[in-house]
């Protein structure tokens, strides 16, 4: 049978996206379209009325509002959910409201114009932003536009959806998203939208398959269409033809086949067929996907992106919002470990942030950031302590590049225990302190900087990008962005006989602890415990479970003396070839 590429290529009726929850759906496409709102600016008479009309109109929102947030906590979580609360926030903002009733008096228009005007200038400030972040959150300002528009001119949002459909939108809301999750819904297509939409958040919380940033689906996907929605590699097929439409209904069928066979494997340890034993924990971008953890059958979570609360909540939270955060977290995970990042902000991260940096990514970023903003690092350093009463709390301190930075931090924390012991606020008075290998400099001194802490993590993507200067997201050199290069594998192999040497437990997380290729190669390198996405575990369990590890070991030493990424990458599909192991890509 032809692979996905074979498929795809020189397809006519595909449209390409972004991948956005995984997922493989064939269905009947339904065109969600809102009601587009007339906006009149006549002149009003009673101001008073329209004063009153625009408090209940407010007051209608908050209410529909806190419906759907209670039925997202109920399907989502409490963190996820937050994003509604949010919403809330925004209907009880007093600038706002108090601007708009302002010049409802002053200009004498009708509400609903004011409310449209004032609004939209927001919203045209997020658009004009350079940050993808900014310009899906101006959508979720839409949103509680149109609901006050929608209320002052007492019309009702309906869904006609009668029947299992493949939702095909423009854009789609929070609120739209969990409406129609509520529906019979299979999956969603959207012309606009990326992965930190909160569309796309919400879909995959609801492993709901979904595309996003189609651009022109609404134009090229007509009511009642058959299509094909691939959630894995960002595609949509219409009107797929008889071999597509067989390909992908052995794909689905091979894809649940297999998910049934990796339930199986939950409660089983990664071992391989020679007794070595490898830990495999999850990473966690936000607090929703716990869920999955548990049923992934993980170890715990070996990394926790503290940032991504920023993401969620779209501001800095206060020491008690985040210490609730992290005792959830701590609770829902225990007996098991949680190792929690600090703010990793920088970078690409910099829309919380109030000034620009020619090249952030070789700027202050991660520890660098944190120690220049003290009050910051405390506040989440003592948020962290607090909620290691559980005692399955570990630490985590992001792109370390000097010993010096891991002992002023480490100061910084002793002084937030000092105050807590003084507060009589009981915490884990042994709480593991660890740092992220992924600045050349780190891998370097590995040996030195793992006897200032009690646990290493190596962190692949920035690593990658660092040790061969190349930005993975730039088309015209990422082809020099090689997982396996030898410069690679030769700089773990250091990283994990350093950490030996100083008997400190190291791990390995980002993308390539995720590619199913790359998991004899780290195994046989002496990684004993990996970190990756919860998705991936049971397909990461399953390899483990086939392979070796003396022969693992031997392909390792074999690919350390090799000089190029082709012969290494040729050296490991002949490994899985005689070994007889199916790669996940392989199965689906």
């Amino acid at each position: 049978m032809k692979s996905f590429k074979e498929i795809y290529r020189g397809a006519e009726n595909k449209i390409a996206g972004i991948g956005a929850a995984p997922g493989i759906i064939i269905g009947e496409a339904y065109l969600y379209t809102k009601e587009k709102l007339q906006i009149s600016n006549k002149d009003v008479e009673d101001i008073e009325k329209a004063k009153y009309d625009l408090t209940e109109a407010i007051a209608k929102s908050k209410k529909e509002l806190t419906k759907i947030f209670a039925v997202a906590r109920e399907m989502m979580g409490e963190v996820r959910a937050l994003i509604f609360e949010a919403q809330l926030m925004i209907l009880d903002d007093p600038i706002l409201l108090n601007e708009i009733v302002r010049r409802i008096e002053t200009e004498k228009k009708s509400p609903e114009y004011i409310v449209d005007d004032e609004i939209s200038k927001y919203q045209s400030k997020m658009v004009l932003s350079h940050e993808s972040y900014m310009k899906e959150r101006a959508l979720d300002i839409e949103d509680i536009k149109q609901r006050i528009i929608r209320n002052l001119q007492k019309r009702r949002w309906e869904s006609k959806i009668d029947h299992n459909v493949v939702v095909v939108s423009e854009t789609l809301t929070p609120a739209d998203t969990i409406l129609l999750s509520r529906n019979k819904v299979l999956a969603f297509v959207t012309d606009h939208g990326g992965l930190t939409s909160h569309a796309a958040i919400i879909s995959r919380s609801l492993n709901i398959p979904a595309v996003v940033g189609t651009h022109n689906s609404t134009n090229q996907i007509k009511d009642g269409d058959e299509v094909v929605v691939d959630g894995f590699y960002g595609y949509v097929i219409i009107k797929p033809t008889e071999e597509q439409k067989a390909f992908f209904s052995d794909k689905r069928k091979r894809l649940l086949k297999l998910q049934k066979e990796l339930e199986e494997l939950k409660d089983k340890k990664a071992v391989t067929k020679d007794g070595k034993e490898i830990k495999l924990y999850a990473n966690v971008d936000v607090s929703g996907e716990i869920d999955v953890v548990v049923t992934s059958g993980a170890n715990g979570i070996g990394l926790y992106r503290s940032e991504q609360i920023l993401n969620e909540l779209g501001e800095f939270p206060s020491e008690d919002e985040q210490t609730t955060i992290y005792s959830k977290l701590s609770s829902r995970i225990y007996p098991k470990s949680i190792t929690i990042r600090v703010f990793d902000i920088g970078g690409d991260k910099f829309r919380f942030l109030d000034f620009q940096e020619p090249n952030p990514f070789l700027g202050l970023r991660g520890v660098r950031l944190l120690l220049e903003n003290p009050s910051m690092l405390k506040t989440q350093l003592r948020a962290i302590l607090k909620a290691s009463v559980n005692k399955n709390i570990k630490l985590m301190l992001p792109m370390v590049s000097t010993i010096e930075e891991i002992r002023e931090t480490k100061k910084i924390f002793e002084e937030c225990k000092k105050e807590l012991r003084n507060e009589k606020i009981k915490f884990d008075r042994d709480i593991q302190v660890g740092i992220m290998i992924e600045v050349p400099a780190a891998a370097v001194m590995a040996k030195e900087f793992a006897h200032e802490v009690d646990f290493l993590s190596i962190g692949t993507n920035d690593l990658i990008q660092y040790l061969m200067a190349v930005d993975r997201g730039n088309d015209l050199v990422s082809k020099l962005y090689q997982e396996f290069s030898p410069v690679i594998l030769r700089t773990l192999k250091n990283i994990v006989s350093a950490a030996r040497k100083a008997k400190k437990p190291v791990s390995l997380c980002g993308e390539m602890a995720a590619d199913t290729l790359a998991m004899p190669l780290l195994i046989g390198l002496g990684l004993e415990s990996l970190s990756l996405s919860p998705s991936t575990i049971p397909y990461a369990k399953r390899i483990i479970r086939s392979c070796d590890y003396k022969k693992a070991k031997r392909l390792s030493d074999k690919c350390l003396l090799l000089p190029t990424e082709v012969e290494i990458k040729e050296t490991i599909e002949k490994f899985f070839t005689k070994n007889k192991i199916t790669r996940t890509r392989q199965i689906i």
